[in-house]
């Protein structure tokens, strides 16, 4: 099949890219890499009669560290995000979950921004942002302002954003030392979407565990937090408890790729292998 028909917009200011979605409202979409997007324009899942396109906006693609954060740019390409050096060391955790999305030639033109505005609940970027405590960055015709990861994702490809806004970074903490990170995910074929995941960060002081958290993807109709499972970490329970824990607080629904109950009994053993894998990690 093929697209519905629109208008092309290629703004080159943040300014102008803002104005056109205040201006068109509903009827405007916002393209960024447009692996997501394009499909579902062409299997007509989705029609805009306008397309901001913001890879002529100057000041969205740039990569930069300071003041305890690592600040990614809205369009910045998946692919020189996963072999950035400073994501790898800024953001590890960000860096091992970048080649899990879809194949190369999919992470070649996919944006960091682009996936966490999507806010697919099975793709492995919106879970990450969560587990992270990320800052999003909404640029609007009123200027700029920030929204915490926790508050961004509403619903299924659904966010915080408003109608005139776009993401324009993604701004992640920087954890200190002795930190361990890990991703894990079940899939039918690598770069399918997860069936479940699990995205995890420890910190760790000798034989303690002094920060901890756990980002789920594919349980839900958002990325969640298994916020008690965090908490039952830092008391001093083991990796396998602290999975049965994070299984425990989520409800899946069944669909024609896996029951409910199955994504709920896999949750918990990826959870522990995530934990288990970050923990050698941090203690390494």
């Amino acid at each position: 099949m093929k697209p519905s028909s629109f208008s092309y917009h290629a703004p080159t200011r943040v300014e102008e890219a803002t104005a056109l979605l205040a201006e068109h409202g509903d009827g405007a979409k916002v393209l960024a890499g447009g692996q997501s997007l394009v499909p579902m324009l062409s299997l007509r899942l989705a029609a805009f009669e306008h397309l901001v396109d913001l890879n002529k906006v100057a000041g969205l693609s740039s990569i930069e560290r300071s003041n305890g954060h690592l600040r990614v740019g809205a369009i910045v390409r998946q692919a020189t995000a996963e072999h950035s050096p400073d994501v790898a060391a800024a953001a590890p955790l960000l860096a091992r979950a970048l080649p899990h999305i879809g194949h190369f030639q999919i992470r070649n033109r996919g944006t960091v921004g682009g996936s966490i505005a999507h806010a697919d609940p099975a793709s492995e970027l919106p879970a990450v942002a969560l587990a992270l405590d990320a800052t999003i960055e909404a640029a609007g015709p009123g200027g700029t302002r920030t929204i915490a990861a926790s508050d961004f994702f509403v619903s299924t490809w659904q966010t915080a954003l408003a109608d005139d806004e776009i993401l324009s970074a993604v701004q992640f903490p920087v954890w200190g030392p002795g930190s361990g990170f890990a991703v894990e995910e079940l899939t039918r074929r690598h770069g399918d979407f997860a069936l479940v995941g699990a995205v995890v960060g420890v910190q760790v002081s000798g034989a303690s565990v002094t920060k901890a958290s756990i980002g789920l993807f594919g349980v839900g109709p958002t990325p969640l937090r298994a916020a008690d499972a965090e908490a039952a970490l830092l008391s001093g329970v083991d990796a396998a408890e602290a999975g049965r824990i994070a299984a425990t607080g989520i409800s899946p629904v069944d669909d024609i790729h896996a029951s409910g109950a199955y994504r709920t009994h896999v949750t918990a053993v990826i959870v522990r292998r995530a934990i288990e894998a970050a923990l050698k990690e941090a203690r390494s």
